[in-house]
């Protein structure tokens, strides 16, 4: 198939929404706000005997004796772990979010016409939405502390602070995270329109950025374990002395992927077709691809693909749908490379 003349086969968009990394930190729920409480969370080694849990083949699980001989067999591992210190019954997570502006702008584009008629396209869109929508669903996602992931779990008591850090202002929110729902992108509050309008003035470019210092408390329990981000482990090597889990650390400070932060504050898209069903919100991704489930909720055969949007709206055609123009500008925020290349 040739490529389509009005796109640009060159075409890249830097990221809007930039977290660091997250650092993890012990603390208790009463001294939250003493710096000096907050204490390094460190990994922690464990060799450990599991059991064979994996599913058997028949020849082994429907002879009693293969099986007994199956399950004898020790399944030795060493994993990183994280936990609080007995003295210790809350998570701090920190980390900083720059917001930027320039959506309209593509860092890379070979094609002038298509340059032009996109960047119209997107100027329309920012005078006539201002990014209020996508704003308030990323000042939600911070305010519920999304970005806990599997730490949010269980928390009998979760507190985002958010300070924004510019030497003109030494505005500040707090949110209880526990009573914002992850599902709910309705909901309203002085601080998360507040919130909201700082994050949109910055896409929008009517600040040049903003830059968030947010600190996000779990109160989990004492000693109980934490879960930064595990690394991709790419030495398939067999030998035994290979640990099986690596978590993530920043000079030996247990840590939060950046791109794992990113992913919650970007998961905002309740506009797939499926959602209806679902009643789950995905992160913005061109194909809608949930990666743990195994699937793409936004297929190009249903023309819900950023793409097929996008190919569109850069020309200057209007989306059948409100919802699809977010979508599309939520990408762009994402950032990415979307040349069409001229290869069949």
């Amino acid at each position: 198939m040739a490529k389509n003349s009005n796109i640009a086969s060159v075409l890249a968009f830097e990221k809007k929404l930039v977290p660091s990394d997250g650092f993890m930190y012990g603390t208790t729920w009463q001294e939250r706000n003493k710096s000096e409480a907050s204490k390094p969370l460190l990994l922690r080694e464990k060799s450990v005997r599991g059991t064979i849990s994996n599913r058997l083949k028949p020849a082994i699980k429907d002879d009693p004796l293969k099986l007994n001989a199956e399950v004898e067999k020790p399944n030795l591992q060493r994993v990183d772990s994280c936990a609080l210190g007995e003295n210790q019954d809350t998570l701090k997570l920190h980390f900083t979010l720059k917001v930027l502006s320039g959506v309209q702008t593509p860092s890379a584009c070979n094609n002038k016409a298509f340059n032009e008629t996109y960047s119209q396209a997107a100027n329309d869109y920012i005078n006539a939405e201002g990014f209020k929508e996508l704003a308030k669903r990323y000042a939600i996602n911070i305010a519920n502390a999304r970005f806990l992931w599997r730490n949010r779990v269980g928390a009998e008591h979760i507190e985002v602070q958010v300070k924004k850090l510019n030497q003109q202002s030494d505005k500040t929110w707090t949110f209880n995270a526990a009573k914002i729902g992850l599902r709910d992108f309705e909901i309203t509050s002085a601080d998360i329109e507040e919130l909201t309008t700082e994050i949109a003035n910055a896409l929008s470019g009517k600040e040049d950025f903003l830059l968030l210092d947010i600190s996000a408390f779990a109160q989990v329990g004492f000693a109980q374990d934490v879960y930064p981000s595990e690394e991709l482990v790419l030495d398939k090597s067999t030998a035994k002395d290979k640990k099986s889990k690596i978590l993530y650390h920043i000079n030996n400070i247990s840590g939060m992927h950046s791109q794992k932060i990113g992913n919650a504050l970007r998961t905002v898209d309740t506009w797939y077709p499926a959602y209806t069903e679902t009643q789950n919100p995905i992160a913005i991704e061109p194909y809608g691809a949930v990666t743990n489930l195994g699937t793409a909720y936004r297929n190009p055969k249903a023309k819900a693909d950023f793409f097929t949007l996008f190919d569109r709206f850069s020309c200057g055609e209007t989306l059948d749908k409100k919802e699809d123009e977010h979508y599309v500008m939520a990408v762009l925020v994402r950032g990415g490379v979307f040349g069409e290349s001229g290869k069949d």
